[in-house]
């Protein structure tokens, strides 16, 4: 176990990030709520620090009383066990606790978190690591979403302002050709090595069938492709859920594209720019990605397939990658006991596993057995499209 100034660096570290992601917005930009799926700043900033107040310092801190007793009501996401607690589409409606207030709310607890950690014994500290890394790392699952609900909240306003400054990289064209995968039967799951999720694992063994993956993620000129071939009025290439979605929903193309004069372009964390035709299509939902493999001809991998030849695949972390797979328990997997059993396995139904990570994912959240998942029909994040096929 890494001695107490290292815990606490490391702490101060993930928890210093936040507040970088969020320098360059105006105290505007951390109220409002577009939609459902995008929960304002300030609830992402005050949401993580209640978790290490509720988990942490009220399990750990002896006497613990909360900075606010109305907090906890406030800033609860989805632990049923804990309580009562703001229905998720009434995040945007609240103003207070002001943004400095919850500001004020984070450096309290960090300031009593590190009083945790430098005060309590050896066994206490030994029995709080477990549940301090699953806050670290949820915390960084907030700083992801921070940065995609940003982009959505920021391109509500038709002056489309950049998040960050400057022009957006061009992307290099992408990798060609296929990996393949012989069929054999493998080892899935985290290793035990490091963090992971509980979701990650047991680990388990599968039959996988051959099969070849594309080394290049599907771009935005290929993509365009598809919408010249009529892909968003053809019902044959879709799903009959995603069929009806898009048709609810007047999807024509991706999320953020927009048509001016007559050109394609997309709204980026650097402004409205023109589309780059090598980059990755991106903000694409299950559906469309679906249908896209239809229409090419191929179809989108199983994360177990995905999983297998990850090691070999270039371009990873460009892009979340749908995979045809449901996100549901692996043979073994049992939660975790007690609110923070919450966390992962009540959510197993109804949703696809992705695979990969984005721009805006940690740097230690892009490994091979981490799962993702979103319901299909979810454009907002940083999601796209790797091809597969039978070999």
């Amino acid at each position: 176990m890494p001695d107490r100034a290292e815990i606490l660096a490391r702490y101060r570290t993930v928890r210093a990030h936040t507040r970088e992601i969020c320098a360059p917005l105006q105290t505007e930009d951390y109220v409002v709520q577009p939609m459902t799926d995008v929960s304002p700043p300030r609830w992402h900033i005050a949401h993580v620090t209640w978790f290490f107040e509720q988990f942490l310092l009220g399990e750990f801190a002896k006497g613990y009383q909360p900075v606010h007793p109305q907090y906890a009501f406030l800033f609860n996401s989805y632990y049923n066990l804990i309580g009562e607690r703001t229905e998720r589409p009434r995040r945007g409606v609240l103003t207070r606790p002001t943004v400095a207030e919850i500001w004020a709310y984070r450096e309290e607890v960090d300031k009593r978190m590190a009083a945790l950690i430098e005060g309590c014994d050896d066994a206490t500290l030994q029995a709080l690591m477990p549940i301090l890394e699953v806050g670290l790392n949820h915390e960084q699952q907030h700083q992801e979403l921070l940065v995609t609900d940003i982009k959505f909240i920021l391109f509500q306003a038709p002056l489309y302002p950049a998040y960050i400054s400057g022009q957006q990289p061009v992307k290099r064209k992408p990798e060609s050709g296929w990996t393949q995968l012989d069929a054999g039967v493998l080892e899935f799951g985290h290793d035990g090595k490091g963090f992971a999720f509980d979701n990650e694992g047991p680990r388990h063994k599968r039959l996988v069938p051959s099969c070849r993956l594309a080394n290049g993620l599907v771009t935005n000129a290929q993509y365009m492709e598809f919408m010249h071939a009529g892909g968003y009025t053809r019902p044959e290439l879709w799903l009959s859920d995603g069929w009806d979605v898009a048709q609810q929903q007047g999807w024509k193309a991706p999320q953020y594209w927009l048509q001016q004069d007559g050109e394609w372009q997309a709204f980026t964390l650097h402004g409205l720019a023109g589309l780059q035709p090598d980059a990755p299509v991106c903000h694409v939902s299950y559906y469309e990605a679906d249908a896209f493999a239809r229409w090419a001809g191929k179809r989108l991998a199983t994360e177990f397939e995905w999983e297998a030849v990850s090691g070999k695949l270039p371009g990873i972390g460009q892009a979340w990658e749908w995979t045809s797979s449901a996100y549901l328990p692996y043979p073994g997997y049992c939660a975790p006991e007690g609110a923070i059993g919450e966390y992962n396995g009540k959510f197993m139904v109804n949703q696809m596993v992705l695979r990969g990570g984005s721009a805006a994912t940690p740097a230690g959240h892009i490994r091979p057995t981490y799962r993702n998942f979103w319901h299909p029909d979810k454009r907002w994040q940083f999601t796209g499209i790797r091809l597969a096929e039978d070999a």
